[in-house]
Formats: C-alpha cells, structure tokens, sequence
C-alpha cells in the first residue's frame, strides 16, 4: 500500500468517525447560530484550525454572517534580561489579561457566537477566550479532538481543557499528535488530519443552518461565488442587507 493510500484511508475513516459521532453535536452548534442570526447576532471565528479560517469566512457558499475574530498587545517596554521576572505589586499574566481585554473592548454582545479550536484543548489562549467569551454572554462552539485532550495536561492555571469550557465541543476526530501516517525509516508519523475535518465540520454546520432557515423560510445570507455571472451585484445586495452583521475584508 502506498504511502497517498494509507493518508486518505486515514481520511476515510476519520470522516466516518464525524458522520457516526458528530451529526447531533454539529446539530447543537448549528442551534446556536440560529439564535444567533435570529436575534440580529453575528458568528465570530478565532483560530478553528490550520487553514480552516478561509473556508468559513468570506467563502463563496459559505454564511455572510461570520467575522473573523483577532487582537494583539504591543507594550515597548525594552529592559535586560535580568529585571524582566522581576516581582510585580500583583498577580498578572499578560496573555491571559490580553485575552479578557480583547472581549471587553471588542464588538462582541451576549447572544452572539463564538467559534474556536484547539486540537489538543489545552492551550491557553483559547480556553481563556472560551470563559472570556461565556462570561460575556457570547456562546462559544469549540473544535477539538478528544482522543488528543484526553492525553495531555491544560496548561491553563484553571486545569481545564476547551472542550470542558465550551456550550458545544465537536470532536475532529484528530489523533494524538495529529499526524497519521508512518513512514518506514523515519521516526515520527506525517500528515495533519485536523485541517481536513475542520473543514468538513465548518461546511456541515454551514448546510445545516442553512437548510433550517430555509425550512423556517428565511432566505440565508449565501455568498456566491464571485466566479458566477452575477455575482458581484448579488454580493453587494447580500453585503449591503447585511451591513448589520457583518463587515466585509
């Protein structure tokens, strides 16, 4: 068997393990995009996954209704070496604080939806977004994979991982250490398998938002893709009903 064999094999059957496992989760997330668009709210997206981020924002096919959600901290505050652990008056750490800054001051409103991942669940800045978020009012969907957190320690002083602090964590079926394919003669497995299933998971919530709002007959806000005939003056029209939602990069 081929090395390309034994890769999309793997692929197969991670993508059986999101049909068998991940419908209802899928289907709990997509609840909470409803309400969200619903009641005039948006769907907000910080770091799902290695690429994940262009099939779910600004996509043709894809919701004109999600955000992408980003911040950062630039202190110039240049001392040696020596004076930068130096003991402070009080408890601060700057990556934790910045994360609760950025909710705060950002456009973000109670009943909105956050979006974020973290394969392996334990970093910090995404579980500290997650409880940022909650304790804003913002529901929180979270990617990660279960196999994965159920073999590693937080490393947030809380001693949670993501997929305890989310409203919604669907499983990506990742493996540990993400990389499923052994070659003979090199010590470590290759090739991701979670960049592929944050894109179905993304894609099978989008269908299934979509297909409920339609029942409910709401038109969804759809992109076209800006190939199609039409499709500028349709993105427009769609942009432009949206303005409320959503702002276009």
């Amino acid at each position: 068997m081929t090395t390309p064999i034994r890769y999309l094999e793997a692929v197969r059957r991670i993508l059986d393990h999101l049909e068998k496992t991940q419908l209802s989760v899928v289907e709990k997330a997509a609840d909470l995009v409803i309400a969200a668009l619903s009641h005039g709210g948006t769907v907000h997206c910080h770091g799902i996954g290695h690429g994940t981020e262009g099939d779910f924002i600004n996509r043709a096919g894809g919701l004109a209704a999600v955000q992408p959600f980003t911040f950062g901290l630039n202190v110039n505050d240049p001392v040696p070496d020596c004076l930068k652990d130096r003991p402070r008056a009080e408890p601060f750490e700057r990556d934790l604080e910045t994360v609760r800054f950025a909710v705060k001051a950002s456009a973000l409103r109670a009943g909105d939806v956050m979006m974020l991942g973290s394969v392996s669940g334990k970093n910090r800045g995404p579980i500290e977004l997650a409880l940022a978020c909650r304790a804003s009012g913002v529901k929180v969907i979270g990617l990660t994979s279960m196999e994965y957190t159920g073999k590693v320690k937080s490393l947030h002083p809380s001693g949670k991982k993501l997929c305890e602090v989310v409203d919604v964590a669907i499983d990506n079926g990742a493996p540990y250490g993400d990389a499923v394919v052994a070659v003979p003669g090199f010590r470590q497995k290759v090739a991701p398998l979670s960049s592929l299933t944050g894109v179905a998971i993304v894609n099978s919530l989008v269908a299934e938002v979509v297909a409920r709002l339609v029942r409910r007959g709401i038109t969804p806000p759809v992109f076209m893709s800006a190939n199609v005939d039409g499709a500028d003056e349709f993105n427009e029209r769609l942009l432009s009903a949206n303005a409320h939602r959503i702002h276009y990069m």
